[in-house]
């Protein structure tokens, strides 16, 4: 009889112990495991909304990443820009013949190989404004960029209990993590200048999944979150070989869904 229930104590206690080790809490200044995955180059990803049958363009987004030096020290660069009309992911479609176009530059800085945040630039012209915001990340708070000319956000401070990531590089950072069956990660993360103070947020790989890409179906790992609004899901496909984000989709208050989908 022990020699039967010893065994199955070990087993139950290694699923247990498997189980645990599945979800990982990610904080600033680790290397991150698949760090060599984050390769320079430029990807333009189309957005939209999709509405049963309607699917209506919203903008088109590049994000280009750089691995570069920055006073002698090796860092990750992630430029982006956005092109297309002023309309918030909320708004109603009534509103998108009157919207504006608006352009967005973000730059964004961190340290290499642990995504450690350094800094994040954003400049928008939108209805003939000009808006200049900057951020420097540190361990214990986000505050305002004092050199950056023009900057509206100078006297900007947001206190962090605990190191944080920028939200604005989630999609390449998420790129780097070990995506597996059961893999959960949670992250501390915040979006420069949100009045919201950085927050964890969990990203689970929910399944795999084929879906179509730029040159056939790809295998991926699908990967969801509900941004802390239980009731919600946002869901991503990673590519299995690159963990590139080939797709994004989020479905939004007013029940349409924002998709992100990669063009090249």
């Amino acid at each position: 009889m022990r020699s039967i229930v010893f065994p199955a104590l070990v087993l139950l206690f290694a699923s247990f112990n498997h189980a645990q080790a599945a979800t990982e809490t990610l904080s600033p200044g680790k290397t991150l495991s698949r760090i060599t995955l984050l390769k320079e180059g430029t990807h333009h990803y189309l957005r939209y909304f999709k509405s049963g049958d309607s699917n209506v363009p919203l903008d088109i987004w590049s994000r280009e990443v750089q691995i570069t030096e920055q006073n002698g020290e090796k860092r990750i660069r992630i430029r982006q820009r956005w092109d297309g009309a002023a309309i918030p992911p909320s708004a109603p479609v009534s509103t998108q013949a009157n919207s504006t176009a608006t352009t967005k530059l973000l730059d964004s800085w961190a340290q290499f190989p642990s995504f450690t945040p350094i800094s994040h630039e954003r400049i928008t012209d939108k209805d003939g404004k000009h808006l200049v915001e900057g951020f420097t990340f540190s361990a214990d708070k986000i505050t305002g960029m004092k050199d950056l000319a023009d900057n509206s956000q100078k006297d900007f401070a947001m206190p962090s209990a605990v190191a944080t990531y920028n939200f604005e590089t989630d999609i390449e950072f998420l790129q780097t993590l070990p995506l597996a069956a059961g893999y959960e990660a949670r992250v501390n993360f915040y979006h420069p200048g949100s009045k919201s103070a950085p927050a964890y947020y969990s990203f689970k790989v929910a399944g795999e999944e084929s879906i179509p890409g730029p040159t056939g179906n790809i295998d991926c790992w699908l990967v969801t979150t509900d941004y802390n609004r239980p009731g919600t899901v946002t869901k991503f496909w990673f590519a299995k070989q690159s963990q590139l984000m080939l797709r994004q989709e989020a479905t939004m208050p007013d029940g349409r869904t924002l998709v992100k989908t990669l063009i090249d």
